[in-house]
């Protein structure tokens, strides 16, 4: 039963993404399901937000990110990601909510073009005592590149971004194999 609410909510939180004629045609998608207590479900999703989804707290939670700088360009925000191994890539904030960005890549090594990303993190609609945190993109393969080749260097970010937050929250995380077993 996780497998397609699982994929129902991937999709949800890639379709606003998704808008123009020239829609990107790949996608990705991580979720992470932290256990909270059930009665104070808005103050852990804040918490989480507080912890991981600041513009620039990538830096903090991804091992890819070596530094992270925010800029302006008028009104428009940007972030500078340098990568532990030099790259650097440069990402324009889109839209801003409670407990959730849109972002798009202005500038990158990555071998992707149209990429265009939402980080959220949101009550589960299943799960009372749940919190998730969803990282989903639309994208397509850079010019000269194959779509194989560019949605397994982005779902290896999301996978690693993911799986570092995991570690840092340890057992809060659910255990969805154990979950299968209740």
């Amino acid at each position: 039963m996780r497998l397609p609410i699982t994929a129902l909510l991937l999709s949800a939180a890639i379709f606003p993404l998704v808008g123009s004629a020239d829609a990107a045609s790949l996608t990705s998608g991580k979720k992470l399901e932290i256990r909270v207590d059930e009665a104070k479900v808005e103050e852990e999703k804040n918490a989480l937000w507080g912890k991981f989804g600041g513009w620039c707290a990538i830096a903090e939670w991804h091992p890819a990110v070596k530094k992270c700088e925010e800029s302006k360009e008028g009104d428009t925000e940007f972030r500078t990601l340098t990568l532990q191994d030099g790259g650097v890539i440069k990402e324009k904030l889109v839209e801003r909510g409670n407990a959730s960005y849109r972002y798009e890549i202005v500038e990158s090594p990555l071998p992707v073009k149209n990429y265009e990303a939402q980080f959220t993190v949101t009550p589960d609609d299943d799960d009372l005592d749940e919190v998730n945190i969803v990282w989903a993109a639309t994208y397509d393969a850079a010019d000269g590149k194959e779509d194989a080749d560019a949605r397994k260097t982005i779902d290896g970010i999301f996978k690693d971004g993911i799986e570092s937050i995991k570690g840092k929250l340890g057992d809060k995380v659910v255990d969805k194999k154990k979950k299968k077993d209740d």
